[in-house]
């Protein structure tokens, strides 16, 4: 089709929340109005979709079926009444939050979202071009203008700066092993959702491209005369079926994103704590002793522990890492070694890859029954993988599916491992004359790589219910797709050991959680490269133990082992470290519920609670922990000192000390090695664990560090409690703590109450303010039996009312 002759559209059909136009030329466009906040635009330069199935879109569902969704299902959307103007050169849909104007020559698409009784417009297609209508080859392509005052999140996992803006980013899953956090790209996962924020009207949207084809986004690094100023998405292969989502700021935004792609899994409590990791102890001959020997440091070093991800070397023959096979050399008894980590409180979280390789012992069986991708002549399709050549399980097939969930069956979950840790699932297939089962419509292999990462670990968690239907599955993954929040936790990646790699991990972590994914964490030490040293591990630590992932892990150049006893000069504080972590864990395990019931993100940068602060837009250092806490990590070395804005809007108390400080300045905090520069908003109750805590034995008491308006006011403050482990909260067995705590100039009141079923191990809680908190305390629902103003806080113990 020439440039000259550009496709003129008209309505050709509108049923219900669907209007369909088409050109003369056959192309197609669908537009939905799904919700007043959400609506899509499907356009169909060939007249038809190419891929009719997606995996992304489960409004507030668990999962899509295996082998996906009907694009045109919209079960599960309002699907609201909306009103359409059409007029000889336009049409006009309008919702209560969206108006959508489409020029009917070239289909060029104007967004506006209602603001303060206005229609601010935020969002145009470039005027030149802005789709493919066959012009220049098969790809998808999508330009939008881009204006000077906006600026991008998300993206998912992207190495640089939290704001996209200036970049070019290629969505292609690789084993990025030693990525540079500030510049490489591109990385492990799949995410083509990304958020506008228009600083001008303080007015945000985000964009979610449904493909799990390789694409780039453009955020303005191309310049291009003829254009004028924009920013692209183009995939290599599908169809450009992308969502617009509107709200009145970008939390509004990432919480509707969060629901549209599915309900995040609800973890077990376990997965909160330390879970200890290294290549090195699976890789030593004498791999079984070196693991029992993980533990006995533990409890030497009183380092509390929930889990350890077992790395592949426990599958190894010779060098070569051969996925469901136990190296009976090292481990002459995997299911004794289990259950004495079991023994000990620490639950096995084992690897397993999804490629065979050519000489596996399972090979020429998968082979047979056709398991695996196939080259042009049905032959298994061979790719680089771990030192040697294999060929990637296809998990479009049942058959693979089936095959799969009985080995992680009856090679791991029936010797005792608890979870599964999905890695190297990239699924780097190159040949683009390589095939797939496709569900039975066999379709080239390149265009379902991300598919099959979503597919494994679904495979996986299948295996993990089944075998254990009582109790919630953990598992972690690398790689993955839009969707992937609803089956596993997942990790940065095999990260360089680097201080640039701490700042750069603090910024990816916060584009993951934007973009629906908040189940996450970082390999802490860093993985790859020479050892950490004693400042930066410390550093990391300090760091790491917010996140919700806490893993230590390392395949240092030198031999050595992030281990937190690596350093005998700052074991004491790494140990402090980690036990204040799980005096966190009520805290955590409370934002992980909100995740999965609210849909909001665990961890988030200032802006997100923010929105209307300017300066929590720069670029910082900073994160939310939840909406109520601030940590200010320190990612420089030397430093002693760590200065940090506060938001303002808010005021804010040093978590350590109980200064108070008001919002909408600048200060500097001391940042010693012992603890963590953190601040909590006021207005605010952190639930804790405030039993003491040992390696060799657990107890859990509950308590609250309040931090109360210093002049008048009120708030209510609410914490989740279950068993922590089974799937019985989704009959409604869980209960909730709530605090609602009124101030005065002389009075602080506290009223606690106990909601549903709240296990209580002991009936005593214990309340704790900032040392400075001098009112007198009012008690409704217990009984004060202590009131002490010695040490850094001022402690209320308080025995429960019946």
């Amino acid at each position: 089709m020439s440039l000259a002759r550009i496709p003129t559209f008209s309505v050709v059909e509108r049923s219900g929340a669907r209007v369909t136009l088409q050109s003369d030329e056959g192309h197609v466009a669908h537009f939905f109005v799904l919700e007043e906040d959400i609506v899509r635009v499907m356009a169909l330069p060939l007249g038809h979709l190419c891929f009719p199935r997606t995996w992304a879109i489960a409004p507030g569902l668990d999962d899509v079926p295996y082998q996906g969704r009907d694009r045109f299902d919209l079960s599960g959307f309002a699907l609201p009444d909306f009103e359409f103007l059409q007029q000889i050169d336009t049409l006009q849909i309008t919702t209560e939050l969206i108006r959508l104007t489409v020029d009917l020559r070239g289909l060029f698409c104007r967004w506006e979202v209602l603001q303060a009784g206005r229609w601010i417009p935020v969002a145009a297609d470039r005027t030149t071009q802005s789709y493919n209508f066959g012009w220049w080859d098969n790809r998808i392509y999508h330009y939008l203008n881009r204006e000077a005052d906006e600026l991008y999140f998300g993206l998912g996992e992207r190495a640089g700066n939290t704001n996209r803006a200036g970049q070019r980013y290629r969505m292609t899953n690789i084993d990025a092993m030693g990525y540079n956090a500030a510049s490489s790209d591109p990385l492990y996962k799949h995410i083509p959702f990304y958020l506008t924020w228009k600083k001008s009207c303080k007015t945000g949207f985000g964009l979610l491209y449904d493909t799990v084809a390789d694409c780039t986004f453009d955020l303005g690094r191309e310049l291009d005369n003829y254009h004028g100023h924009y920013r692209y998405f183009v995939a290599e292969y599908g169809d450009l079926d992308y969502y617009f989502i509107a709200g009145a700021g970008i939390a509004d935004v990432v919480r509707r994103y969060t629901w549209m792609t599915g309900r995040p899994a609800f973890m077990p409590k376990w997965s909160l704590g330390y879970s200890g990791s290294t290549m090195t102890y699976t890789d030593a001959p004498d791999a079984q002793s070196r693991m029992n020997e993980f533990l006995m440091r533990c409890e030497e070093h009183d380092i509390l522990c929930d889990s350890f991800h077992l790395s592949s070397g426990y599958t190894s023959i010779g060098a070569k890492r051969y996925v469901f096979n136990w190296d009976r050399a090292k481990f002459p008894d995997p299911a004794g070694f289990a259950k004495r980590y079991l023994d000990h409180g620490v639950r096995l979280c084992a690897n397993i890859k999804p490629c065979l390789l050519r000489d596996h012992l399972r090979f020429a069986e998968a082979a047979a029954q056709e398991l695996l991708v196939r080259d042009r002549d049905s032959n298994p399709s061979l790719v680089q993988f771990w030192g040697e050549l294999g060929a990637y399980l296809d998990f479009t097939n049942p058959a693979t599916v089936a095959w799969w969930k009985a080995r992680v069956t009856d090679s791991l979950l029936a010797y005792g491992i608890a979870a599964t840790w999905n890695d190297n699932n990239e699924f780097e297939i190159w040949d683009p004359a390589a095939r797939v089962h496709g569900f039975g419509d066999a379709r080239p292999a390149v265009e379902v790589k991300t598919l099959q990462s979503l597919l494994m670990i679904r495979a996986s968690r299948e295996a993990q219910r089944e075998f254990a239907s009582r109790s919630r599955p953990f598992l972690v993954t690398r790689a993955g797709a839009v969707g992937l929040h609803r089956y596993a936790q997942t990790w940065s990646g095999d990260n360089y050991t680097s201080w640039e790699t701490l700042r750069f991990n603090v910024k990816m972590g916060i584009g993951l959680a934007l973009s629906g994914v908040s189940n996450i964490g970082h390999d802490v030490g860093g993985f790859a490269g020479p050892a950490p040293d004693p400042e930066l591990f410390l550093r990391w630590v300090q760091f790491g133990i917010f996140m919700p992932r806490f893993t230590i892990h390392s395949w240092n150049d030198d031999g050595t082992v992030n281990e937190p006893w690596m350093y005998p000069e700052v074991t004491s504080y790494i140990r402090e470290l980690i036990k204040f972590r799980y005096r966190l864990i009520p805290y955590l395990y409370d934002l992980l519920w909100r995740y999965h019931r609210d849909y909001s993100p665990i961890i988030r940068p200032t802006f997100y609670d923010f929105p209307d602060d300017d300066r929590c837009y720069a670029e910082n250092d900073d994160m939310m922990l939840g909406d109520s806490l601030l940590v200010a990590a320190v990612v420089e070395p030397g430093q002693r000192t760590r200065a940090v804005y506060l938001p303002e809007g808010a005021g804010w108390y040093d978590f350590w000390s109980g200064a108070h400080y008001q919002g909408g300045q600048e200060i500097t905090l001391d940042a010693p090695w012992e603890r963590t520069p953190l601040l909590a908003r006021e207005g605010s109750a952190i639930p804790l664990n405030v039993a003491q805590q040992h390696f060799s034995g657990r107890a859990d008491q509950r308590g609250f560090a309040i931090f109360p308006h210093c002049g008048e006011g009120r708030f209510v403050s609410e914490c989740f409690e279950d068993d922590g482990e089974s799937e019985t909260y989704r009959d409604g067995h869980f209960g909730t703590w709530r605090l609602t705590i009124e101030s005065s100039a002389s009075d602080l009141s506290i009223q606690i109450e106990r909601l549903g079923e709240v296990p209580v191990a002991k009936q005593d809680i214990e309340f704790l303010l900032p040392r400075s908190e001098t009112r007198r305390i009012r008690l409704d629902g217990g009984v004060l039996l202590k009131d002490d103003g010695e040490g850094l806080s001022r402690s209320l113990i308080i025995r429960l009312q019946p």
